[in-house]
């Protein structure tokens, strides 16, 4: 996704800014080691994965964790570079961690991630903040890059991989809440959207090994875990036939291949079929990709959650070929027939662009008349603005001025807050399953979840706890939380 946009989600009683958010890591000791690790994450759910890889990595080498950027050895940022402004709140935490290392010297400091793969050594000739840079393909090379720098010397590792998918590391879960967990299923991207970063920061697409996903989905079940979410740039293209890392289309396979492979369809049975009690989410989908033997799989699961996140970024046709979308204003309209037509009840959400290169009125007018159409449960926007060594960076115009995009963006943020409130107000009234996964924040008295349609329903806590499932009747709700009562 493009950056410097302010960034909303839309939960439709406000608009929250959704500008790269850290996040402390924290594990208990799983090694008695004398260094400390603090960790950063900025971005996707993709690096908050990436950050517990590499704690597992790091934690086989003595190192524990720790919340306490004061007590730490060794301080890592896992970056995102999709937007200006996450590159920007990075710098800045960066520079703030200098009092820190001036107070302990021998504290290393290093950069992890998207960040770190686009922008390589100059954070450390240029900038001098860090110690380490590492790119996301790198850091089984973590332990030897510790080492250099404690005989002195800076250390990179950026070299990206058609292989690596970390298959074999079993993640350590931090700031779990014991009850859902994250299981990356391929990394990469290969669609070279106009606008976006991914494919140059995280590298061409490869699938994991099928066995290692379905062994870790059954480890975490039989650890207390209720919810798994598989991640991928794009998971509908998940494809498995073999080899680790080689990519072709499912449709291209020879009969002997096809009869030895596994499509996406068939890695979410077989995850579903480890127990009704597991709960099966995804992200993120592409509308070129999904299939409708995927949505005959999801109907036929009771347990994997009835909701898609369907990004369009535009409703215009021209827009989406200049963007290299791969897909047409009227194929996403039949995804979406589709989707409602083999689960009626299936909840979608979306991310959308305004002001992208060359777009007009009329134009950002298909924008706002697909959001009639679908009308999302909520939505991710964003005011375009270019990305360094993109295809639109380098051969498109950014030509729409910054007021009307952010007279578009407002346009489209009305609109969606409206049909937030309208979908939620569908819901009153009805009874919903919640897995419990928190305390509410404005109640010690009251417990928050989500329901299959990844809705927020808070409810009063009674006898529940964190990790139950609970009958909830919906009689209220906002623009983004359902208000009920659990029944019996």
């Amino acid at each position: 996704m493009p950056s410097e946009y302010s960034s909303y989600m839309e939960t439709g009683n406000k608009v929250i800014d959704e500008t790269a958010q850290g996040s402390t890591t924290i594990i208990e000791p799983t090694v008695q080691g004398k260094r400390k690790l603090y960790i950063e994450s900025y971005g996707c759910q993709m690096n908050f994965s990436d950050s517990e890889i590499v704690a597992s990595i790091l934690s086989k080498e003595g190192f524990n964790t720790t919340n306490s950027l004061q007590e730490a050895d060794v301080v890592f940022v896992n970056t995102c570079s999709i937007r200006e402004k996450a590159e920007q709140t990075v710098r800045q935490r960066l520079r703030s961690f200098q009092k820190a290392k001036k107070e302990k010297p021998e504290m290393i400091i290093g950069v992890l991630g998207c960040m770190a793969e686009r922008l390589k050594s100059k954070f450390l000739e240029e900038e001098k903040l860090v110690d380490i840079v590492v790119g996301p393909d790198a850091y089984r090379d973590l332990p030897n890059l510790v080492q250099q720098v404690d005989e002195g010397k800076k250390a990179v590792n950026v070299i990206l991989s058609k292989e690596e998918t970390y298959a074999d590391i079993s993640p350590v879960r931090l700031l779990s809440n014991g009850v859902s967990a994250f299981i990356s299923i391929t990394r990469g991207c290969d669609n070279m959207c106009t606008f976006c970063v991914v494919p140059f920061t995280r590298g061409r697409e490869r699938s994991r090994n099928p066995v290692t996903i379905i062994n870790e989905a059954k480890e975490l079940f039989s650890k207390g875990y209720k919810e798994v979410t598989l991640l991928g740039q794009n998971v509908d293209s998940y494809l498995w036939y073999g080899k680790e890392g080689l990519k072709k289309n499912y449709t291209n396979l020879s009969d002997e291949e096809k009869a030895k492979s596994m499509n996406f369809a068939q890695l979410m049975e077989q995850v579903a079929l480890i127990s009704p009690q597991l709960r099966v989410r995804f992200s993120t989908s592409h509308p070129k990709d999904i299939t409708d033997e995927f949505l005959h799989v999801m109907a036929k699961y009771d347990n994997i959650c009835k909701y898609i996140h369907l990004p369009f970024q535009s409703g215009n046709t021209r827009i989406l070929e200049v963007m290299n979308r791969g897909y047409t204003r009227e194929w996403y309209m039949n995804r979406i027939d589709k989707i409602k037509e083999i689960m009626p009840d299936c909840s979608i959400s979306a991310d959308i662009i305004a002001g992208f290169c060359s777009e007009t009125e009329e134009e950002h007018q298909d924008t706002l008349s697909l959001m009639e159409y679908v009308k999302y449960d909520f939505a991710y926007m964003f005011k375009y603005s270019e990305r360094p060594n993109t295809q639109a960076q380098k051969r498109l115009k950014d030509d729409v001025n910054e007021e009307d995009k952010s007279r578009r963006l407002a346009e489209i943020v009305a609109l969606q807050r409206k049909h937030s409130l309208e979908a939620n107000q569908k819901y009153v009234g009805r009874t919903f399953e919640v897995l419990v996964e928190k305390v509410s924040k404005k109640s010690d008295n009251e417990l928050a979840g989500r329901t299959s349609q990844n809705t927020v329903v808070v409810f009063p806590k009674e006898n529940h706890k964190v990790g139950d499932y609970v009958q909830v009747k919906v009689n209220a709700c906002t623009g983004g939380t359902l208000l009920g009562k659990a029944i019996s």
